[in-house]
């Protein structure tokens, strides 16, 4: 863990910034392995210089994912790079992005996430394909006024409520005031329509004042609060961080002006769902590798890597879209990416081709199927791998799909493959394929057998289990 001479400059910048703000905590926030956001503080006096490669020790069989009672042991080590000043806390304290390490070897933890998207980086590079990856992810996410939700023995429920809901148009606010925006119809309304355009531009301040470059925000299509702010892309370990941030930032600006924002893909029924588009470009010796002369513009590299990420789409479901709740969302016959083909411009595909700039610098790949409900250290990992094993390979997509996919007729749709219907079903598609994964032991078998174990045994079971709701009005009188 010896840190270079860039790492230990980082380190002065630390200091300087506890001396020039009078901070008197520091926080260390590190990921669990289903992607949640943990932590642990402590008085500013706490830190020095050693802090960096000695860490502070943690219990980490109480987090998710992580290890047993009987080898709890372990080390939370602060990235020195990742420093800002935490505006939520009361009280003046600086934030640091950690690694987890295991005190005995001294090595980063296997099912550290952080660590599998930092040997993504290494393997990359250990490839001679390229040196960088670069990722852009345009996270959707709704701001409701009010939720509740509860379940239990004999009871299940869930509410949530937005004043810009169209479900609201009748709603008592004394008085009502009118403008909201009907169903599948909240994209790009200005205001009064746009309630909440003062609410994004506080999240964008926010997350610039932490360092972040944001580059837009809107309303979403979706009529209920569903909002969309874009950060400007970056290496993939860098913005897989940055979209921790971004979470963080958007739940907290929130609640500080009593709302509650959530990344949950599907949480109105009869409106669009959150996804996570995922830009995508292979880089070398500062030369963009995805422009050519084929379809599109696009290498024969770019294709290749379009192949990769088609071919293991079941798979790669099972992390980029992790949750049962996801396959709310992944519908066929709705606007959702749910087929598996590529194209220019056509967003009813899942891979497209952005076509807004005819520069090489601009050409890139989009996925479309995931949401921003998992761990983006691990989604964005494991798409790298699928595109460079269908590099390695030289996986064929096939012919482009460049008609509206939801007009197709059933007859001349069948052909074309579809993402995983539930998350079982992409579970199961993970388990048959996965070795693309494993390459230069970036994931590991045990990480993908904790996946999947947890993945079963806390979400798919219990969901199998429960009654729903609306099952009581389809069966109720049978």
């Amino acid at each position: 863990m010896a840190k270079t001479k860039k790492e230990m400059s980082a380190v002065d910048s630390v200091f300087r910034m506890i001396k020039d703000n009078n901070v008197k905590m520091v926080d260390f926030k590190f990921i669990d392995l289903p992607g949640i956001w943990q932590h642990v503080t402590v008085p500013v006096h706490r830190l020095n210089a050693e802090s960096f490669e000695d860490g502070f020790g943690f219990d980490g069989s109480s987090i998710r994912g992580f290890k047993a009672i009987n080898e709890s042991d372990m080390l939370i080590v602060p990235d020195a790079n990742t420093v800002f000043i935490d505006s939520f806390v009361e009280t003046k304290t600086i934030s640091f992005i950690c690694d987890i390490y295991d005190p005995l070897t001294k090595e980063r933890f296997s099912r550290c996430a952080r660590g599998i998207a930092h040997k993504a980086e290494q393997y990359l590079k250990s490839t001679g394909i390229a040196d960088i990856a670069y990722m852009g992810a345009e996270a959707e996410f709704f701001i409701f006024d009010d939720v509740r939700f509860d379940t239990n023995g004999h009871n299940s429920f869930y509410f949530v409520d937005s004043i810009e809901g169209r479900w609201n148009s009748g709603r008592d606010e004394t008085p009502n005031l009118g403008y909201k925006p009907r169903y599948k119809e909240g994209y790009y309304p200005a205001p009064p329509t746009d309630h909440q355009m003062d609410l994004r531009n506080e999240m964008v301040l926010n997350m610039m004042s932490a360092g972040l470059e944001v580059e837009t925000q809107h309303h979403e299509v979706a009529s209920g609060g569903q909002a969309e702010i874009d950060l400007k892309f970056e290496e993939l370990l860098k913005h897989a961080d940055d979209m921790m941030m971004f979470k963080y930032i958007i739940k907290n600006t929130a609640k500080k002006n009593g709302k509650t924002a959530t990344f949950m893909p599907k949480p109105i029924y009869g409106d669009n769902g959150s996804g996570m588009h995922v830009h995508q470009s292979l880089w070398k010796g500062g030369k963009p590798l995805f422009y050519g002369n084929g379809y599109a513009n696009l290498s024969e590299m770019a294709l290749y890597y379009i192949g990769g990420l088609l071919k293991h789409a079941p798979a790669l479901c099972a992390i980029t879209n992790p949750t049962t709740n996801s396959y709310k969302r992944l519908v066929p016959g709705f606007e959702a990416p749910v087929n598996l083909a590529y194209s220019q411009r056509n967003r009813s595909a899942s891979v497209r081709i952005p076509m807004y700039s005819s520069s090489p610098k601009s050409k890139r790949v989009e996925f479309r199927c995931p949401d921003a409900s998992g761990n983006p250290y691990l989604q964005f990992s494991a798409m790298l791998l699928a595109g460079l094993d269908g590099i390695i390979n030289k996986i064929d997509p096939g012919d482009p799909l460049d008609k509206d996919i939801y007009d197709m007729e059933p007859e001349e749709l069948k052909h074309v493959p579809s993402t995983p219907g539930s998350l079982q079903e992409a579970i199961a598609a993970l388990e048959r394929d996965h070795d693309f994964l494993l390459r230069g032991d970036v994931f590991t078998e045990d990480v993908i057998e904790t996946w999947i174990a947890y993945k079963i045994e806390r979400e798919v079971k219990p969901m199998s289990l429960r009654p729903h709701p609306f099952e009581f009005g389809l069966y109720y009188d049978c």
